[in-house]
């Protein structure tokens, strides 16, 4: 059973991050004294250009695309990690836009309250650090009133919150498998209680047998204390296991967003098709597929237009020209295509 069939999105509730035209550039030309002596032009990545979502509070949007979408991107300019070139974020009615700006304390009364979980466990933990100092040091930030005793305990709680125990809190990163310290890592976001998380890729750097372990832990720890995730993937697979809407993005942008069981029954961007065609079933003899070949743009020198129409079958001189706009369908989706907007697609 899939999670959206599990969890129906409308008991969720109100809105809780609210994303508006986000956009990311990143000056990629080389230094100006080569430009002026070698010649060249400034060049401008546009890793996210004009994003727009929302995430209810209880559910869990799954951010999907191939590498170089702009994924990882979006994750960082919600948790500050990266300033915004434009747009808005808005959490639960508080405007964050100028969280990348903002520091220490000014910045801790939002932060405590979302995390992140990165993809590789090996990199995301200090190696120096014993396992408690590293679950213990958002409690010391955030909690300071907190003494060592009463921290000592929280810390072992967390572990065995997470299927570890207590006594791990002594030993350093490196004593542990991947998946153990994927577990460490989420006992660290919950130190503070958040009610937020973003997940980027946090289970691609693991075995398969330890995926669906991490994956059903996350799951538990939603149901237990009601959290919101942001997930992030590129495994269509992982994301019909944890998503209760999922967001398309390709080259910086969205194409399609649409409830998970409504998106993997009847998807309606040619993208969305592709990367669904390309995932692994055991019913899919027989089906027919359409296959889209290419690959991903450079994103320096994106294609005009619409992005993907140098690798979509149904794409005319209106999508070499004119950037889609994402547009709300009665079936819930919304969907950033001229094709499906026309009526050309089934």
């Amino acid at each position: 059973m899939s999670r959206g069939e599990s969890r129906p999105v409308v008991a969720r509730g109100e809105v809780l991050l609210a994303a508006r035209d986000l956009a990311r550039h990143f000056d990629v030309s080389r230094p100006w004294l080569n430009r002026l002596l070698e010649g060249g032009e400034r060049l401008t990545l546009k890793a996210v250009d004009g994003v727009s979502f929302t995430i209810r509070r209880g559910e869990t949007l799954a951010l999907v695309g191939e590498s170089g979408c702009g994924k990882s991107t979006v994750a960082r300019l919600i948790v500050g990690l990266h300033g915004l070139t434009r747009g808005r974020l808005v959490f639960d009615g508080q405007e964050i836009s100028d969280l990348a700006g903002r520091t220490g304390r000014q910045a801790a009364g939002v932060r405590q309250r979302f995390q992140m979980i990165f993809q590789d466990p090996y990199a995301s933990l200090n190696p120096l650090w014993r396992v408690g100092t590293i679950i213990g040091e958002p409690l010391r930030f955030f909690r300071p009133e907190m003494g060592a005793s009463e921290r000592h305990r929280r810390v072992g709680e967390l572990l065995e919150q997470v299927g570890m125990s207590a006594a791990d809190a002594l030993r350093y990163p490196h004593e542990f498998s991947g998946g153990q310290r994927q577990r460490i890592s989420i006992a660290r976001a919950l130190a503070n209680e958040p009610e937020f998380m973003v997940c980027d890729e946090p289970t691609s750097a693991l075995d398969v047998s330890v995926q669906a372990q991490i994956l059903n832990l996350m799951r538990d720890l939603q149901d237990a204390y009601g959290l919101t995730y942001l997930f992030i993937s590129h495994d269509m697979a992982v994301v019909k296991h944890m998503a209760d809407r999922i967001a398309v993005m390709y080259l910086g942008r969205i194409a399609e967003i649409a409830p998970a069981e409504a998106l993997f029954a009847t998807p309606r961007h040619p993208y969305s098709r592709m990367l669904l065609d390309a995932v692994p079933s055991l019913e899919g003899a027989g089906k027919q597929r359409t296959m889209i070949e290419g690959e991903v743009p450079n994103p320096v020198h994106p294609p005009s237009g619409c992005a993907f129409h140098p690798r979509c079958p149904h794409a005319n001189a209106r999508c070499k020209a004119e950037v889609p706009a994402l547009i709300a369908r009665s079936d819930g989706s919304e969907v950033a295509c001229h094709a499906v907007e026309e009526g050309r697609i089934d």
